[in-house]
């Protein structure tokens, strides 16, 4: 009985700890009245995102054996690390909470990165990279098109670029591991 209840009382939402770092900044950023919801939800994600590109870029220069893999991985640790503290910036500009650390589903991303070696480390780094950068360039499409503010549009306007170049390399890399 005590069971049910304290499952109840979790499906309910009310226990905190049983939400990833995401689900609380977003919790936060509900009651941030200066920007739009869309907005907000954007830099969270594209924060958690950059988060989980610095972690596997980091595995990548640590686990990859093709030098192309590793030194890819170098770019991406240099490139979102920037990316990601302009964000940040912007964000506390905004009012805008971003999570410290990875969301569950990135976590998981880097854990089963962590779990493979060699050359098919080499080659599920550089599939996860073609995947994840297709799926950037589309949130990022987005947000400079459909955003409602203007400081946030910017960021992701200016930023589209850089994931055009990373996804070329990174499907280039992908195409040669064959």
């Amino acid at each position: 009985m005590l069971l049910l209840a304290s499952w109840s009382f979790q499906s309910c939402g009310n226990n905190d700890a049983s939400k990833d770092a995401v689900e609380k900044a977003e919790d936060k950023n509900d009651a941030n009245t200066a920007v739009k919801e869309d907005d907000s939800k954007f830099v969270v994600e594209a924060g958690n995102g950059g988060m989980m590109e610095i972690q596997a870029g980091q595995l990548a220069q640590q686990k990859g054996v093709n030098p192309r893999v590793k030194a890819f991985g170098a770019m991406l640790v240099a490139d979102h690390t920037k990316v990601g503290d302009e964000l940040k910036a912007l964000a506390a500009t905004k009012n805008i909470t971003v999570p410290a650390i990875l969301g569950e589903d990135q976590q998981k991303h880097i854990n089963d990165l962590q779990k493979v070696t060699g050359k098919d480390f080499d080659k599920e780094y550089m599939s996860m990279m073609v995947d994840d950068h297709k799926k950037d360039i589309s949130a990022f499409e987005d947000a400079s098109n459909k955003g409602s503010d203007a400081d946030i549009k910017s960021f992701a306007s200016k930023t589209i670029p850089t994931l055009k170049m990373h996804l070329d390399s990174a499907q280039a890399i992908k195409d040669a591991l064959k």
